[in-house]
């Protein structure tokens, strides 16, 4: 029999993927502070790479403890702009000075996403994608807030790539459900490969 499937994340397009994709799960937010510790990362000098991972994973865990015979999928983005780490804005003039710090130049979307059982990591992936940033006017962007906050405030760099944010860009290169925040190729793949998912 095929272990229960727990999506640790109240993102409402993680959720939308897996369901769209046909996954019978169940969806439960982890409590962490993701501040913290992605300060205390940071504090640390750890990676772009290592801090989504490290949050996924920190997720992941925290769901498992409580749900051990379940598979469960904890994931995590962050934006690395020329090595600065960007978060979700939390008011409008945030996300206009990260819109405008990100014009005209190319930022790194990592997505982590890690899956543990009975507490323990099983398998991890970080996706990439390369985001290139066209050099919009000032009175675009501000139509662009206006009439997208704060529908945006939960996505880290204040766009969304299914919306009205793909406007932002003159060029992505990477995978689409990576910039969206979930891997969802390769954790189909392993799921399979699993036998959690048909053949």
């Amino acid at each position: 029999m095929n272990a229960p499937i727990i999506l640790a994340s109240g993102s409402s397009i993680r959720q939308s993927l897996l369901r769209n994709a046909g996954l019978t799960f169940e969806a439960v937010t982890p409590r962490v502070d993701e501040e913290s510790v992605r300060a205390a990362l940071l504090a640390e000098d750890a990676k772009p790479r290592d801090i989504a991972d490290a949050l996924a994973e920190l997720k992941a865990t925290k769901i498992s403890a409580r749900h051990p015979a379940a598979l469960v999928i904890g994931c995590d983005q962050v934006l690395d702009l020329e090595g600065e780490l960007l978060s979700k804005p939390e008011t409008m003039d945030q996300a206009r000075a990260q819109l405008s710090a990100m014009r005209g130049k190319r930022h790194d979307l990592l997505s982590a996403v890690v899956i543990c059982q009975g507490g323990r990591p099983l398998w991890r992936h970080i996706g990439m994608a390369r985001m290139t940033v066209r050099p919009f006017s000032d009175d675009w962007l501000e139509g662009y807030l206006a009439r997208n906050w704060p529908d945006i405030s939960v996505s880290v760099g204040a766009y969304k790539l299914e919306a009205e944010g793909v406007r932002l860009f003159s060029r992505v290169d990477g995978d689409y459900f990576t910039v969206l925040g979930l891997p969802l190729l390769d954790l189909l793949s392993f799921l399979t490969l699993r036998g959690d998912l048909q053949q």
